[in-house]
């Protein structure tokens, strides 16, 4: 047994290659055992197992850095790195982190949850050590996918004049980047990737150099022949050479001994350079490398949602959002590389020819929709709320301005529970709500996301979202309204709230003999509510959103604006929200049903 918590790259470094296959046994094991109990992203972390172990033989992270893109496969990196012992509270209230934290772990060089980042991360870090004298290396680790979103081709751009020891590892699990070039082109790759062959090639270089004139002119005689025979046989060059970039690869991520060699000659280059490396999803577990995609996140053992239906969410709109487009051709269906997590794939199977993927490209995804409008298509663009952060500038520039008619199905707004602080659905209301020309519909229940997306493809203007929570419904007979359900004035408390929690509202005020005013429109805010809620000596706002920015802020404003003189009070979220349970989380914020009726008493 291997796996402690004082296993460090001394100790990695000196093993020999049994030891070293055995110790990727052994986390490998230990990766499975656990996120079958915990839950959390199991194939990718089995995938890159090999390559981990590599990293860790090759780079030292009390000198070196080492970043996770996303950090979807970042498990094996924690387990090496003294978090073996905590490992078993992964992705749980108190516990470790499903993704890389710098505050978790000083060998923790960035923070990781969402994709394409880690190039342009890796340079500021590059940048930041040459210019402090610092002479350790920079290793980033990106996945295919996350080359799907532009970020990682501006961070490429810049790294390739960067001049530092940047070492971006490019694991490649599902698509092909570059074009497969035969057997002699893998066997030369091969040759070129091990440290015997960079040195000797460095040494004839010098060799060269030190015989005037003639040694300089020969030196360029060859490596003209060199670059003409690499062209006839690669072509004209990987993406990345004529970027400016070193390139080796592809090699084989589940060989340690050819990860190591050609980690290290990387690392020996002292200037950026890509390791192309292809991994297999899931490598070790069969079920996994089968079926991938059903493995990438897998639930909590025993982990079920109160009061949970046959059906989430997500499904819910898709086979809605499916219903409507077999009945209108203008509706087109957009995801950033999501379609089975936010239900698109029944769109997707109904209306192949209006559906687009887009890969992991929010920005792009925004803009496409507002070009699809422009011509006067009905698109549709769902998507995680965490991930719609990055299209902020889209939604105001590309549509907000011009009144442009797009549909945001917002997934996972609210809280999500274990994946913790970069996952959270807690920002959208804030960024929207501030936006002139954005409708915001906040539905409570399967019947009321129904309504709020047909009201929002055909009988709202501008940029309209549905923003519904993770999982299921809390209350399946909840009557549906219009834009907001109103008990009617015979307390002096009143109170407010909206989506998941406001399921339960009616049942909480009455436990505690208020009045409860449920809100289903909840920006902009109709005058009515603002009636309404000014005749009350006392109104209680419960949000299960960020508060600063938030729709219990703009009703106090508004009331204040009347002359309101009773007492205004905002439960919410304040900050950043840590793994837990969803319940957990709730609780936490005081938006269980406990929590509400307790306030409201």
């Amino acid at each position: 047994m291997y796996l402690n918590d004082n296993i460090d790259h001394e100790i990695i470094a000196n093993m020999t290659l049994p030891q070293l296959k055995a110790l990727c046994r052994e986390l490998r094991g230990c990766i499975l055992q656990t996120v079958m109990q915990t839950g959390g992203h199991l194939a990718s972390n089995l995938g890159t197992v090999e390559l981990t172990v590599a990293l860790h033989y090759v780079f030292d992270v009390k000198t070196d850095r080492i970043l996770w893109d996303v950090g979807h496969q970042a498990y094996a990196h924690k387990l090496l790195t003294g978090r073996y012992s905590k490992f078993d509270t992964l992705r749980s209230k108190g516990g470790i982190s499903g993704f890389a934290r710098r505050s978790e772990s000083p060998a923790d060089a960035f923070i990781s949850g969402h994709s394409s980042t880690s190039v342009s991360a890796a340079c500021g870090i590059a940048a930041a050590m040459k210019l402090s004298g610092k002479s350790g290396s920079v290793a980033a680790v990106i996945g295919d996918g996350a080359f799907t979103g532009g970020m990682a081709y501006e961070g490429l751009n810049n790294a390739a004049k960067s001049r530092t020891g940047l070492v971006m590892v490019l694991n490649d699990n599902a698509m092909s980047i570059s074009k497969s070039t035969g057997a002699l082109a893998r066997y030369l790759s091969h040759i070129r990737a091990t440290r015997r062959y960079y040195c000797a090639k460095q040494q004839f270089k010098t060799a060269l150099s030190q015989v005037p004139l003639v040694g300089e002119r020969l030196e360029k005689a060859v490596r003209t022949a060199k670059n003409l025979i690499k062209d006839m046989i690669y072509g004209t060059g990987t993406l990345f050479e004529n970027l400016g970039c070193s390139y080796i690869g592809p090699v084989n991520g589940h060989n340690i001994e050819d990860m190591i060699e050609a980690l290290a000659v990387a690392k020996m280059m002292h200037r950026p350079c890509v390791v192309h490396v292809f991994t297999t999803k899931g490598k070790g577990y069969r079920p996994a490398e089968e079926n991938p995609g059903e493995y990438h996140a897998i639930a909590r053992k025993g982990a079920k949602q109160t009061g949970a239906p046959a059906i989430s969410y997500s499904e819910a709109f898709g086979l809605e959002f499916e219903r409507l487009g077999k009945t209108d051709s203008r509706i087109c269906g957009i995801t950033a590389a999501m379609k089975y997590a936010t239900g698109m794939n029944y769109f997707s199977h109904s209306c192949p020819e209006r559906f687009f993927d887009t890969g992991i490209a929010e920005q792009h995804s925004v803009t496409f929709a507002a070009g699809l409008a422009a011509e006067k298509m009905l698109p549709v663009f769902a998507v995680y709320s965490t991930f719609l952060q990055r299209g902020y500038d889209q939604i105001i520039h590309d549509c907000a301005i011009e009144n442009t008619h797009i549909v945001l199905a917002i997934d996972r707004a609210g809280l999500v529970g274990e994946d913790g602080e970069t996952h959270q659905g807690i920002f959208d209301v804030p960024m929207l709500s501030g936006i002139p020309n954005v409708t915001i519909f906040s539905p409570a229940s399967h019947e009321e996301l129904r309504r709020c997306l047909k009201r929002a493809i055909y009988d709202t203007d501008g940029v309209v979202a549905v923003r519904y929570p993770k999982g299921g419904e809390y209350r399946k007979f909840l009557p549906p309204s219009a834009d907001f359900s109103y008990s009617g004035k015979r307390a002096k408390t009143l109170a407010v709230s909206y989506g998941r929690i406001s399921a339960w509202l009616d049942e909480c005020a009455d436990s505690a003999g208020c009045d409860w005013l449920r809100l289903v429109k909840i920006s902009p805010l109709p005058e009515k509510i603002t009636e309404i809620a000014a005749a009350y000596d006392r109104v209680v706002f419960f949000e299960e959103s960020s508060l600063s920015g938030g729709i219990a802020q703009k009703l106090c404003f508004m009331l204040s604006e009347r002359g309101f003189k009773g007492s205004f009070e905002a439960v919410g979220i304040n900050g950043f929200v840590p793994a837990a349970t969803v319940e957990e989380q709730l609780e936490a914020f005081g938006l269980d049903k406990a929590s509400m009726i307790e306030k409201l008493k």
